[in-house]
């Protein structure tokens, strides 16, 4: 009986780590195919796909840096992104703070609200954005797109925010009441450096949905001195040929800014998910 529980239990476990590398060879093909094809000419794509570089070549990637301008649409895209990451962070650090310390009538239903706001899709708000943004005199700016980008992310930010404040023991906050803290410093001096971790997940996730948003980018801006880098990738089609490898080449430098941000922050990240799940 012993043997045969073990032989399942070997069974089990060789069935588990065959789907789990299917699934991670599924995952990494295409991320692999972009890499190899960024190193390869138009002519090499065309007649064999699948096929390896004939020679490691930078050229695509020199191409893509000068034709292109990236260095303008990287910087438009890290201003963006990190205003935007930065106006998001402040608002909901205040918000979740009010709904996850204080009491007061109609919290709940308000923070429903709130929440309920990822389930909307963001293409709805095109056309009220639009309407604001130009109304105010915004449009074709980069200040347009950090405050949309911050708006579309206030509900998930809230919703981690509130919840990674709830797991922080009111224990310390009544500690720091009944030595003279008023509302700005148990914010400040308590609240925020505990919730590192939450407001750490809710500025990735903002964060990279702000690098690589590319509807309102192309709703919002016109001209190239407001283009970002995801909008910028779009112009290396035209009308009579399409340079897919120097495409390829800017599609691997935009992905990795996201991937090293993820990559140094992704305890913090798993731990401002994980947060209030367990009480207790």
């Amino acid at each position: 009986m012993g043997v045969s529980l073990h032989g399942r239990s070997v069974v089990t476990r060789t069935l588990m780590w065959i789907v789990l590398i299917f699934f991670l060879v599924v995952s990494l093909l295409p991320f692999v195919w972009l890499i190899m094809n960024s190193f390869r000419t138009n002519y090499e794509l065309e007649t064999a796909p699948l096929g390896l570089p004939s020679r490691l070549s930078f050229e695509n990637y020199k191409s893509a840096i000068a034709t292109a301008n990236l260095p303008r649409l990287f910087l438009n895209s890290v201003l963006v992104s990190v205003g935007a990451v930065l106006l998001n962070i402040a608002v909901a650090s205040l918000a979740s703070f009010v709904f996850a310390r204080e009491v007061f009538k109609g919290r709940d239903t308000i923070l429903t609200i709130i929440t309920a706001g990822v389930l909307i899709p963001i293409i709805s708000f095109m056309v009220p954005y639009f309407t604001m943004i130009t109304r105010t005199h915004l449009y074709d700016t980069l200040t347009s797109l950090i405050l949309v980008y911050a708006a579309i992310n206030l509900p998930v930010s809230v919703s981690l925010i509130t919840a990674f404040m709830k797991s922080i023991p009111k224990e310390l906050e009544e500690a720091a009441i009944i030595d003279g803290c008023g509302f700005n410093a148990r914010f400040t001096k308590i609240i925020l450096p505990l919730a590192r971790s939450g407001l750490a997940t809710s500025a990735t996730f903002c964060f990279i949905y702000a690098w690589n948003e590319f509807v309102m980018a192309m709703l919002f801006t016109s001209s190239e001195s407001s283009r970002t880098l995801q909008l910028g990738i779009r112009f290396f089609t035209s009308q009579f040929i399409t340079d897919y490898t120097g495409m390829f080449a800017a599609i691997v430098l935009s992905m990795l800014p996201t991937v090293l941000l993820y990559v140094f922050l992704h305890n913090k990240i798993i731990s401002g998910l994980t947060a209030g799940a367990v009480k207790g």
